[in-house]
């Protein structure tokens, strides 16, 4: 069904959905577990708004269903981050949407947070410098991959996501703690 979705046939889109919608309401769940209290975007919202931007998507040739919940995972990423952005303009300095960092890296172990646009931001200075950790940390962390999922969508070893896991993880708790 996925190829037929890069083929672009809507009526193939509109199959996948019911089939796909518990692993996206788990992904979003995920996701805005981690938002600050009183988020106002809601499961639901966020889902249907990655699902559109997924139908959007053009010439991506769907390998399997990890890789389409990790480009999933990437969508949801950029809502909320686009989200944050746009919530922290209209209320002028209010306040970032928070990530408990042990949550987010599993470094720390107090009760430190990071804002989401801070940790996007960490990420992409991250991808600068080696985009497979970058990517590592996107499929962990947004996605919820498990260590082996992650080196099936990546095409690389269980060991080397391992590897790239535990120096990203340090590298971006450096990079948000300074």
């Amino acid at each position: 069904m996925l190829l037929e979705c890069s083929n672009g046939k809507q009526e193939a889109w509109d199959n996948l959905l019911p089939l796909v919608y518990d692993e996206l309401h788990k992904q979003a769940a995920r996701y805005l577990r981690r938002e600050r209290q009183g988020h106002t975007l809601q499961t639901t919202a966020l889902i249907h708004e990655a699902y559109l931007k997924l139908i959007d998507q053009r010439n991506v040739n769907w390998e399997s269903r990890t890789h389409f919940y990790a480009i999933a995972a990437q969508a949801m990423r950029r809502i909320l981050v686009d989200y944050a952005r746009t919530t922290h303009r209209k209320k002028r300095g209010g306040s970032d949407i928070k990530v408990p960092l042990e949550e987010a890296l599993t470094v720390a172990a107090d009760e430190n947070t990071v804002d989401l646009i801070a940790l996007d931001e960490a990420l992409n200075k991250l991808a600068e410098r080696d985009k497979q950790q970058a990517r590592v940390v996107e499929l962990r962390y947004f996605s919820g991959l498990s260590l082996e999922e992650t080196a099936e969508a990546m095409h690389i070893s269980r060991a080397t996501v391992a590897s790239d896991w535990s120096m990203a993880k340090v590298w971006l708790y450096r990079e948000l703690t300074k």
